[in-house]
């Protein structure tokens, strides 16, 4: 597995386990960085993507509401969640990642973590949001 793609993935870890206890994902994120829990300290990368969706929780909530067509984020698996906050945050704010690669690792790892439905799901959602990335100010 590629570094980023396991950094995406322990990103999304770290953003289910934060909604699952209830807890602020930079906090979770300062006390890993402190105090490791594996082997593997956390890669840059994977902070870099933490910070980045929480700073733009908000909007990113409210775009996969948005365009969701008719599925509340309540409604959604919780690991899609985060998948899809995740992929949010690479397809309209990341830098260095085509939308094409982000979206592509958010549906490789709906496949791996969610429910058979989750990669189509994930995928259209993303590259709905794409889609829409220049209208959004």
């Amino acid at each position: 597995m590629a570094a980023r793609t396991k950094a995406r993935k322990r990103a999304v870890d770290l953003l289910f386990e934060a909604e699952q206890r209830g807890v602020n994902a930079s906090e979770l994120l300062r006390e890993r960085l402190a105090a490791p829990v594996t082997e593997a300290p956390l890669s840059e990368f994977t902070a870099d993507l933490v910070t980045g969706v929480v700073e733009n929780w908000t909007q990113i909530n409210d775009l996969l509401t948005t365009y969701s067509q008719g599925w509340s984020l309540e409604r959604m698996p919780a690991v899609d969640r985060a998948i899809l906050r995740l992929g949010a945050f690479e397809v309209l704010f990341g830098q260095d990642v085509p939308e094409g690669v982000a979206i592509s690792e958010a549906v490789a790892l709906a496949t791996e973590l969610s429910t058979d439905d989750s990669p189509k799901f994930v995928n259209g959602l993303l590259a709905r949001l794409a889609e829409v990335k220049p209208t959004l100010a």
